[in-house]
């Protein structure tokens, strides 16, 4: 995986540069030699060798001799290939695969949490409340129903908004009640275990 995320570093570090980008944009549109370019570009001719030379390196132009001259062209092929690659359905998960996931929630949780666990205030930001009512979902159990009671001494336990964090809980989709709020149960969805402050 190191390998393959080196691949497409170098990828986008290549076209990280503004006059790389326009020669592609001209390649794409005809081959060039190096002293067209130039003059397009009102760039010296070395300067245009180098970013080509920057385009070679990751395969995305190439240079065919014409007399005195090499004449560059776009390779779409290589184009095609790291879109394939960088789209295929496993490559973008295992480039962040050893990253923390859960560093942002807990940072938010650690602001908004008492050393008991319970909340000290609910964030007005719609993203910050979000990790909090994922923190609150995790108190309920998957597979179990609860009555109306039970759902308010979870929340109560945590804070003293029990139906605004209810209400929440249920907008969100991390909760779901019958129509008549006679029993709750807790949605499987994002959250993925419980996070520790």
């Amino acid at each position: 995986m190191e390998n393959q995320t080196e691949i497409l570093l170098s990828f986008f570090k290549a076209l990280s540069d503004a006059n790389r980008l326009k020669i592609v944009g001209l390649l794409a549109q005809k081959e060039a030699s190096v002293e067209e370019l130039a003059a397009i570009l009102s760039l010296s001719a070395s300067t245009v060798s180098h970013h080509l030379a920057k385009l070679s390196e990751i395969g995305l132009v190439r240079a065919r001799v014409d007399g005195y001259y090499n004449v560059y062209h776009l390779e779409t092929g290589a184009i095609e290939a790291l879109a394939r690659q960088l789209l295929a359905e496993d490559t973008l998960p295992k480039v962040v695969e050893d990253l923390d996931r859960k560093a942002y929630d807990r940072e938010i949780l650690k602001i908004n949490l008492n050393a008991d666990g319970s909340i000290r205030q609910l964030p007005t930001n719609h993203r910050k409340l979000d990790v909090i009512l994922r923190y609150l979902a995790d108190h309920f159990e998957f597979g179990r129903t609860y009555t109306e009671k039970e759902v308010n001494q979870v929340i109560g336990g945590l804070h003293e908004d029990i139906s605004g964090l209810r209400r929440d809980l249920i907008s969100v989709g991390y909760l779901d009640r019958t129509q008549n709020g006679s029993a709750y149960w807790r949605i499987e969805g994002e959250s993925g275990g419980r996070i520790q402050p």
